[in-house]
């Protein structure tokens, strides 16, 4: 088939941002299950990251209590030089300071295995996620993507995906190694003093109200700055690919007046949620020093007892330091965690919407598609409670011609999308040489059909490729016989680069009919049995519309044809015309017995003449 693709401007529909504002994340847990079951293929490096993790952390750990033995040696030498004793014994304090340099490079080590490892499942967690989410996007049905915009999709593949892998790669091993950090040094500060200890540990309750307050009130903003985001990137890509509509039409104030709305909305949703985790280093810097202080005073009176030594002093004062550290990062990567979770949210409510069954179980396989096509009764509606197509039923035959007009909102392209199978019929059936379209895979029904949209589709390469794309296995020849047969051959010779010239979106010097030329030449390549056509001819010279239709004519050729018709002057030698209105066909019959009925086809013919006039 020719696999034609049509680019268009987004379309916004009433379910265009992902959740209303002010609304919480739905299932933070859930997303968090979710999460820990992908991650699940990777625990065998996870668990090599958390020994290294915890061997890391102990090493650091156990510094300052060697330093501690290193100081108390240098205050007891130093008060017995006092005394007229021996004084300071460098030579143990030099290997307390070797064992104490070993200690901290071996730690070191291990925090930089541990974070090569981490990026390695991050980034293989993206790319899994990409591919799926990839994969994906061709499975799911066309009624989703009339509700979303190409931002929002686009969003959740980039700006979703890289806070979650970011985050992870940040939050796993800091979570890790505060959690280790925290065991360690409560079992160490217990080892020098319980009572400086339970002074210590008494600051943790308070510490921990205030960041479960300041959590409960940012979650909320974190997820409505992902989806304003979202919104925020939908209409600039909107913008961009529709900025020559914009500028001709005057819209740019109102376009920005929206932009600069939602980005406002945008701006006070971050600057909150920056705020509120802004928070969380003063409240737990204030319980710090404040722990700091009564240890400290305690220390002093411990010591003036001797129930304790100065070096012990020092070492739990830089304990209860490293204490209230691995909670203010807690704290600290608890907003890039509940990022990162609106973001998983986001990312698996695309990956578990419904998706349209490409397979069926005994699909159909025809050796030779004829092309006799039935529509038998058809009903469909968008909304299953509004039916725009009531009863609809034709018999088409092998090789003709078949003309669809009537006015806006007839049904005409309706029924090319039910013919394709974008959406499945409510009731009544559409048969193919005497099988239901449900009876095929999806794949090969497709494969039976060529379009050539009014909307032109290119995309970056070459001509060549471009072409090619009706058929990916076909020769350079075959691609240059079909593009002599839609009579493009000449203009493409006279391209710099001829078939290997180069098309991107800074292309010029190719019309809109030279494009519409060059989508026929691919689905004159791909050599499909039925072919659906929206007449494309409306906005070019009459030169190349006339090229056009001879292209388009040669295409035709002993296929079975669907011509969605705009101008009625066009089609007058179609085998057969339907004529449709409110979804019904209410006439049939050649261009001649249409306009002997002097009816609604008759009308329709003769006012567009009357408009021209």
């Amino acid at each position: 088939m020719s696999k034609e693709t049509k680019r268009t401007a987004p379309r916004r529909g009433p379910h265009a941002r992902a959740m209303a504002a002010g609304e919480k994340a739905k299932d933070f847990k859930g997303t968090l299950k979710k999460l820990l079951r992908y991650l699940n293929e990777y625990k065998i490096g996870i668990l090599i990251v958390l020994i290294f993790a915890i061997g890391s952390t102990i090493f650091a750990i156990v510094g300052p209590k060697i330093l501690g033995n290193a100081t108390t040696e240098l205050f007891n030498g130093l008060t017995s030089k006092l005394s007229g004793g021996a004084g300071i014994d460098f030579d143990k304090i030099e290997k307390i300071l070797i064992t104490l340099l070993i200690l901290y490079i071996t730690s070191a080590v291990f925090q930089f295995i541990q974070n090569i490892i981490m990026s390695e499942i991050s980034q293989n967690l993206t790319y899994k996620l990409r591919k799926e989410i990839s994969l994906k996007i061709n499975r799911m049905p066309m009624s989703y993507f009339e509700k979303k915009t190409h931002g929002e999709v686009l969003s959740i593949i980039t700006n979703d995906v890289d806070t979650l892998s970011q985050s992870l790669n940040q939050t796993a091993t800091e979570v890790i190694s505060a959690i280790v950090t925290v065991i360690g040094i409560l079992i160490m500060m217990i080892s020098i003093s319980i009572p400086m200890t339970i002074v210590a540990v008494l600051m943790l309750p308070l510490a921990l109200i205030l960041i479960v307050l300041v959590v409960s009130k940012s979650q909320k903003h974190f997820k409505n700055q992902q989806d304003y985001l979202a919104e925020v990137n939908g209409q600039v890509e909107e913008m961009y690919s529709g900025h020559n509509v914009i500028k001709a039409f005057n819209a740019e104030d109102d376009m920005i007046a929206k932009f600069d709305k939602d980005n406002n909305m945008l701006y006070k949703s971050a600057w909150k949620s920056q705020f509120l985790s802004g928070l969380m280093h003063p409240i737990m810097a204030f319980i710090g020093n404040l722990g700091y202080a009564l240890v400290a005073i305690l220390g002093g009176y411990l010591a003036i007892n001797n129930k304790i030594s100065v070096g012990d002093i020092q070492s739990f004062i830089q304990y209860v330091k490293q204490f209230t550290r691995p909670l203010t990062e807690v704290a600290q990567i608890s907003s890039m965690l509940q990022s990162m979770i609106a973001s998983a949210e986001r990312i698996f409510e695309f990956l578990e919407e419904k998706e349209e069954a490409v397979t069926v179980e005994n699909p159909v396989k025809l050796d030779k598609v004829l092309g006799n096509i039935e529509f038998k009764h058809v009903k469909f509606g968008y909304d299953k409670d509004k039916i725009i197509i009531k009863d609809f039923s034709a018999k088409v035959k092998h090789g003709q011609k078949i003309a669809i007009v009537g006015p806006t909102g007839a049904g005409k392209t309706t029924m090319v999308k039910l013919l394709m199978r974008f959406y499945n019929v409510n009731d009544g059936s559409i048969l193919i040489d005497g099988h239901n379209i449900n009876d095929f895979n999806r794949e090969d029904l497709r494969g039976i059909f060529g379009m050539v949209l009014q909307d032109t589709w290119l995309f970056s390469g070459t001509i060549m490729e471009n072409l090619r794309y009706g058929k990916l296995s076909a020769t350079d020849d075959e691609v240059i016989d079909a593009a002599k047969m839609a009579y493009v051959h000449h203009f493409i010779q006279t391209l710099p680069g001829g078939y290997n010239m180069e098309l991107n979106e800074e292309t010029n010097n190719i019309s809109g009919g030279q494009k519409q030329l060059l989508t026929i030449a691919r689905a004159i390549l791909a050599d499909p049995k039925v072919l659906i056509l929206d007449e494309a001819t409306s906005s070019v010279d009459t030169r190349t519309e006339i090229l056009i239709q001879k292209a388009m004519d040669k295409l035709m050729e002993g296929r079975t044809s669907f011509i969605i018709a705009h101008r009625l002057s066009t089609i007058k030698n179609a085998d057969l015309i339907l004529v449709m209105n409110e979804g019904d066909i209410i006439e049939q019959g050649t261009h001649e017995e249409l306009i002997k009925k002097n009816g609604f086809y008759a009308n329709l013919y003769n006012s567009q003449f009357e408009s021209i006039e």
